[in-house]
């Protein structure tokens, strides 16, 4: 019988009681403690998987016991790696029961945690240069130094002490002792810390198979991240991620910088970002399962020296409010499409609702935030080269559809051109559909209102009469009635024209109310600055 196939027989066992799991737990150890294992790399990583799986169902006495059993012997670096970044006892036991060659031992030391380390100590067979090199790590045995033996280390000497050949006696030699250990050990772990401290790991890359379990990772983490239920539907109790995210898996869609977090080892633990796409075989077109990359999330960015205060709590107060929206968009989702199972039409029509309204949602926090930077300087918009006329005759165009049906007409009337502003087209639409969408809102049947631009030196204007039913906006407390579908955001006019005002600012203009009457101005474009912007046009040609 081929190793393959005892490891294949011993991981389809059922475990069906304590028994059970014991003794398939001692049989991995002894399969994947092989010195050279045969198995290939997934039936490897399943093997470890389902170790992992037994290692969080025994209780460690019982881990401890089975590792400790005569003829259980540890030949493989990767299972000690593995074992030893797992809980206190089953790693003192794998640390003492462990049996490898002196370059493994030499190359798996300094990547194993500090307390693995420390168990190392009361082993007697070790290697010479083993040993040395427990001792350069700053690992010793808990022992007080005997004064009356020469130091190793000069940190054991006291200060106005002569050395003294022979042991010491009375309780003045024994706080001695105990004095010199201390300051020893605090010289080690100062040096240690300096000298071992690991880079934090910023990213690794895995793949998974059809379940969603890891079955391979980089080889820094490999040990600690095969196992993990990183892509499966439904996460294991490592792992927390969005329902968003657990929404596409089981659709078997990519994921691109879903937010997971991981409660595992300390390596492992943390915030990931999570880019994946899935796998499916070439000739069956079955799916085998995902690969992808978890990197950290960026560090947050220092807010703005100028960055007032009210503006900071404002978008802290929509960062808390973005996340249960989100999630409830996401289980809406779930609901509506079926990915978890068949659901009633009625359900599926309220989640469909449910959806739309916390899209809604989402898009009010994202203009009260973007008010909020704009407001605060964090934020400006961004530089281009646009026509306001082009973009106010689009936007007049888009409304119509809705005026038709009433009778009520926006007109465009422009003089003293061009209309060049140093904005890119997309801000300089989204600032006039502000404007226009809100008029066209309020119109009444019949109404006609007519935009006019002008030009004057390095200024352009844009003036309209407003509706009656928002006439004196600036003085009223709230916001009024609404009369059509059409609006330029959820949160009425009164909210948008206060953010056209700061998109304005931002623009280096500014926006008035006169009572029945609206007026923009914003920076016009000169000749030398229109002249340069076609050259860089030219030159990106």
């Amino acid at each position: 019988m081929q190793f393959d196939d005892r490891l294949a027989t011993v991981l389809r066992m059922r475990a069906g009681s304590d028994a059970v799991l014991r003794t398939q737990f001692r049989q991995l150890l002894d399969l994947l403690g092989s010195r050279a294992p045969a198995a290939s790399n997934g039936l490897r990583a399943e093997g470890y998987a389902r170790l992992g799986e037994l290692m969080a169902q025994l209780p460690q006495e019982d881990q401890s016991r089975i590792l400790r059993q005569p003829g259980l012997r540890l030949r493989n670096r990767e299972i000690v790696a593995f074992l030893a970044a797992g809980e206190a006892k089953p790693a003192a036991a794998a640390m003492a029961t462990a049996r490898l060659d002196e370059d493994d031992w030499l190359a798996l030391i300094p990547d194993l945690p500090i307390a693995a380390r420390g168990f190392l100590r009361h082993r007697r067979d070790l290697p010479a240069r083993v040993k040395r090199q427990l001792a350069e790590l700053g690992v010793v045995d808990m022992v007080l130094p005997d004064p009356g033996l020469a130091p190793t280390r000069p940190e054991a000497d006291l200060p106005g002490e002569p050395r003294q050949g022979g042991s010491s006696e009375g309780i003045g030699a024994l706080l001695r002792r105990i004095e010199a250990f201390r300051e020893t050990r605090k010289s080690l772990t100062a040096a240690e810390t300096e000298t071992r401290q690991p880079a934090p790991l910023a990213k690794f890359d895995f793949a998974t198979d059809a379940r969603g379990s890891v079955v391979w990772a980089s080889d820094a983490v490999a040990p600690l991240a095969v196992g993990l239920r990183l892509a499966a539907p439904r996460a294991g109790e490592l792992v927390t991620r969005g329902p968003r995210a657990s929404a596409r898996l089981a659709a078997r869609q990519p994921l691109a910088g879903e937010p997971v977090t991981i409660d595992a080892a300390p390596m492992l633990s943390g915030d990931w970002l999570c880019d994946a796409v899935p796998l499916f075989d070439a000739i069956t077109g079955g799916f085998t399962g995902y690969r992808g990359r978890l990197s950290r999330p960026a560090p947050p960015v220092a807010p703005a020296a100028n960055d007032a205060g009210e503006a900071d709590a404002m978008r802290q107060v929509l960062h808390e409010l973005r996340t249960p929206v989100g999630a409830i968009q996401g289980f809406a989702e779930i609901i509506q499409q079926q990915l978890f199972g068949p659901a009633p039409h009625e359900y599926r029509a309220h989640a469909a609702a449910i959806a739309v309204d916390a899209a809604k949602l989402l898009a009010g926090f994202d203009e009260v935030d973007r008010m909020a930077k704009l407001e605060s300087g964090a934020a400006g918009l961004a530089a281009g080269n646009s026509d306001l006329h082009e973009a106010t005759q689009d936007t007049i165009r888009r409304l119509q559809g809705v005026l038709r049906p009433r009778g009520a007409t926006l007109e465009l009337a422009a003089k003293e051109g061009p209309f060049l502003v140093a904005l890119e087209r997309a801000e300089t639409l989204a600032l006039v559909w502000r404007l226009l969408a809100s008029v066209a809102g309020a119109m009444a049947p019949g109404e006609t209102i007519t935009v006019r631009l002008d030009r004057k030196a390095e200024r352009i204007r844009m003036r309209m009469p407003i509706p009656d039913v928002l006439a004196d906006l600036e003085g009223q407390d709230r916001d009024p009635p609404r009369r059509s579908a059409v609006s330029a955001g959820m949160f009425g006019p009164k909210f948008t024209f206060r953010l056209a005002q700061a998109e304005a600012r931002a623009a280096g203009g500014e926006l008035r109310f006169r009572k029945d009457r609206v007026t923009m101005y914003v920076p016009a474009l000169t000749e030398a600055d229109e002249s340069h912007s076609a050259q860089e046009g030219q030159a990106k040609g």
